[in-house]
């Protein structure tokens, strides 16, 4: 079986953290480069971890990869700022594929949130469609764009809409239905194992995956 090599922003995250046990697990990737701003505490054979500053990352910093999964992010109350927010969200995310694109990666997979708009008035939203247009002029063979709403997990420090999320997913969820289904919770190992396998099947341009797609690629073979 060829062998791809990935590149990973995000390892440390909600997200991330699934992300890099699925990619280390993968026997389609001989390599998994992990851009971390603290030293991950975690080794594998195959894993390699670059601690950065992504605010003045460089090519150099990045090696040559195939695929790019983009999970990195904060909030707004966490970040102290909306600047402070978009720094992470846009400036880090972008300057990551940016970089990647430039070391040779052609396919990017993107963790975004459903309702990204650069049109939006609100601001979270408008940051998520922002930094979605901005990747996709970078010009990749393959962008994915996954758009989850509350993502279901144990995070370091859990978000109190998700822990909301949480406790009424199982009567929340299924009132989803018809045009809300986009907003149905889901499990951030689920979003994970999509990203991982849609990605490794993506065709040339650009696609957007919410609820149904991201169900349908976290179980596809």
């Amino acid at each position: 079986m060829p062998t791809r090599t990935a590149l990973l922003a995000g390892a440390t995250g909600l997200v991330g953290g699934h992300l890099l046990a699925r990619l280390l697990a993968d026997p389609r990737y001989d390599r998994v480069t992990a851009l971390v701003r603290r030293p991950l505490d975690r080794e594998h054979p195959r894993l390699d971890v670059r601690i950065v500053d992504f605010a003045t990352l460089t090519t150099d910093e990045v090696p040559a990869v195939d695929d790019v999964y983009c999970a990195l992010g904060t909030t707004i109350r966490k970040a102290g700022s909306q600047t402070a927010f978009r720094a992470v969200d846009h400036d880090a995310t972008l300057a990551v594929a940016d970089r990647a694109h430039g070391a040779g990666a052609r396919r990017i997979a993107l963790c975004s949130s459903v309702g990204a708009d650069p049109a939006s008035r609100n601001f979270y939203l408008r940051v998520k469609g922002d930094v979605e247009r901005d990747i996709i002029a970078l010009g990749y063979d393959s962008t994915l764009l996954f758009r989850p709403s509350l993502l279901l997990g144990e995070r370091a420090e859990q978000r109190t809409a998700e822990r909301v999320a949480a406790r009424l997913g199982p009567v929340f969820g299924p009132l989803c239905a018809g045009p809300l289904r986009p907003y149905r919770p889901v499990a951030a190992g689920r979003l994970a194992a999509a990203m991982v396998n849609a990605l490794a099947t993506a065709e040339p341009g650009t696609r957007a995956l919410t609820y149904e797609d991201i169900v349908r690629a976290s179980e596809a073979r």
